[in-house]
């Protein structure tokens, strides 16, 4: 009895409702993949822990994805000089009718930059370098680096 209660204690508070069905599955699929990986010598896949258990690869990735905690869209994932990165930063849906608008003003606006102004954006933005590092690689201060990066893209906004 007081197993059960335990049990149903720990099913009861979590911050998500899973089914039972769910959490069983769950449960098999890593009981599963403890096995494979001793009879393997390596982690297995998705395949092979359906295969094992005789039920859809979909069904083993839903069951083992909903036994794992849920995450903030504000936890932080990375952080540098003040500059933090959290998950919501990292996801988004390349479905929406706005966004093919916007990369095509970008791109327009992008046009109108002289080479200097492309490399601080790029080493900023897409490879993620601080303003030192930029400055470092341009041959520039970092102030420098801070305002031709300001003047930039107020003259990206200005072309939107």
């Amino acid at each position: 009895m007081i197993s059960g209660e335990l049990k149903r204690y720990l099913r009861d508070n979590t911050p998500i409702r899973i089914s039972r069905s769910l959490r069983d599955l769950a449960y098999r699929a890593m009981q599963a993949k403890e096995a494979l990986t001793a009879q393997l010598g390596k982690e297995p896949d998705i395949r092979e822990i359906a295969e094992r258990l005789d039920v859809p690869k979909a069904d083993v990735v839903t069951a083992l994805e909903s036994i794992s905690d849920p995450v903030s869209l504000y936890e932080p994932v990375y952080s540098d000089s003040g500059d933090t990165l959290f998950i919501l930063d990292q996801i988004g849906d390349g479905n929406d009718s706005d966004g093919w608008i916007d990369e095509l003003s970008f791109k327009e606006a992008l046009v109108s930059l002289n080479e200097r102004e492309k490399k601080i954006l790029y080493l900023r933005f897409l490879r993620g370098h601080t303003q030192m590092e930029v400055a470092r690689e341009i041959g520039i201060s970092q102030a420098q680096v801070s305002r031709l990066e300001k003047n930039t893209l107020d003259k990206i906004k200005g072309n939107q």
